[in-house]
């Protein structure tokens, strides 16, 4: 738990999920004492864009639910976009108006990097409910408020939609209250779920094609997900050996011969049939119509974490690529070819971020495992944040102290 001075002076606790939201907040130059939070959406493009927003659809209902619960205890309801532009505020015309006071009004952007920590902004940047009461939040003029909010999502493509967001006073801080919101965004995504079931696409229902889905960022094994493409999905652990090849095969679509995979696998000359006998074992797991040869190559479409990462830094999607990147591919992995694939992406990755001048990316890379040691990041920090950052003291702290283990 992190320790911080209160509003009144006093040293109180700070949930660590907090303090990373602080720091996330600091890092992007938000000042405690900025008042209001931006306007992204003026007024002009506003009713354009929520109308065809597909929260829309079941915006009546969340206002049926939650909407008049939240008058009655002169709360606020709220509804964002993924990107934190509250679509829709409602609450009595008293409890509106105090709202307003620190902009917390219909287009206007609460995610963290830009409104400082919130309940709202904290649900976006973690993917899940939160909340976050009184002095927890980190800009001065809201520190009279609670929050709680939980992400909808997508019920087709699981893809995030908004937040669902109740904003007050000390009635807030109940466990009924988060309860009470995430019951009401799961029935706005049973409400998008059952208009996705109408007989205007049948073809949606047709069995499709066998996919497969992998993810290695940040793990020692990979995890394997196969969708049948008939409606059975099954998920496996892999074993180091299997992961590094799987992987291979997943960056080469075109395939691999048995000696070309043995290159990539092996730091030194390994015998044909230990391969011969790997192989065999991944493709009794994988089944005989997933794991094809001569070449070797996966006969199904393929997604994978570290794959996505690629394509977002070649779309220059560089916010993106950071929030997939969950740590370098197969860290502990030896194979040459698996080794290659790391260094590479990490190195098209930290290039993107030097060059970037966002610090609140900076941050995020700097405060990971595999990048507190970093120091040409660190001093490209220290320049983005600027001179009146309060992040300068922790980013100087850290680079005395690489200059201290480096005997500099």
């Amino acid at each position: 738990m992190a320790v911080r001075t209160g509003s009144t002076g006093e040293m109180t606790g700070m949930r660590s999920e907090v303090a990373d939201s602080w720091h996330r907040s600091a890092a992007a130059g938000v000042s405690a004492n900025k008042v209001e939070a931006p306007i992204t959406l003026p007024d002009d493009t506003l009713r354009d864009y929520r109308e065809a927003h597909p929260l829309s659809r079941v915006f009546p209902l969340l206002d049926d639910v939650l909407g008049q619960a939240a008058r009655d205890c002169d709360a606020v309801m709220a509804v964002s976009d993924a990107s934190g532009q509250l679509l829709w505020v409602c609450g009595t015309p008293a409890t509106l108006r105090r709202a307003e006071a620190i902009g917390f009004v219909e287009g206007s952007n609460w995610d963290e990097r830009v409104a400082g920590t919130n309940a709202p902004g904290l649900a976006l940047a973690l993917g899940q409910p939160a909340s976050v009461i009184r002095s927890e939040h980190f800009r001065r003029s809201v520190q009279h408020w609670s929050c709680a909010a939980t992400p909808i999502h997508d019920p087709g493509s699981a893809s995030l939609l908004g937040v669902l967001d109740i904003t007050g006073g000390d009635e807030i801080v109940v466990p009924q209250t988060m309860a009470m919101v995430r019951a009401a965004a799961r029935l706005a995504e049973s409400e998008l779920a059952r208009e996705l079931l109408t007989p205007r696409a049948p073809e949606a229902r047709r069995p499709g094609a066998m996919h497969l889905t992998i993810e290695s960022l940040g793990r020692t094994d990979s995890l394997l997900t196969v969708d049948d493409g008939r409606g059975h999905v099954s998920t496996v652990r892999l074993s180091p050996r299997h992961s590094e090849i799987l992987l291979l095969l997943a960056s080469t679509p075109h395939g691999l011969s048995g000696d070309e995979l043995a290159v990539l696998l092996y730091a030194e000359d390994g015998p044909s049939s230990t391969l011969r006998a790997e192989l065999n074992r991944l493709r009794n797991l994988l089944g005989e119509e997933l794991l094809a040869s001569r070449p070797y190559r996966l006969v199904a479409g393929v997604t994978g974490d570290w794959l996505a990462v690629e394509g977002h830094l070649a779309a220059a999607d560089l916010r993106a690529a950071m929030r997939g990147y969950r740590g370098p591919v197969l860290p502990r992995s030896s194979a040459p070819g698996v080794m290659r694939l790391r260094d590479n992406l990490e190195a098209q990755l930290r290039h993107a971020l030097l060059h970037s001048g966002q610090p609140d990316l900076m941050s995020t890379w700097t405060r990971s495992s595999w990048g507190s040691d970093d120091y040409e990041m660190w001093q490209a920090q220290r320049l983005a944040v600027g001179t009146g950052s309060p992040m300068l003291p922790l980013i100087d702290g850290q680079l005395a102290r690489l200059d201290r283990e480096y005997g500099v």
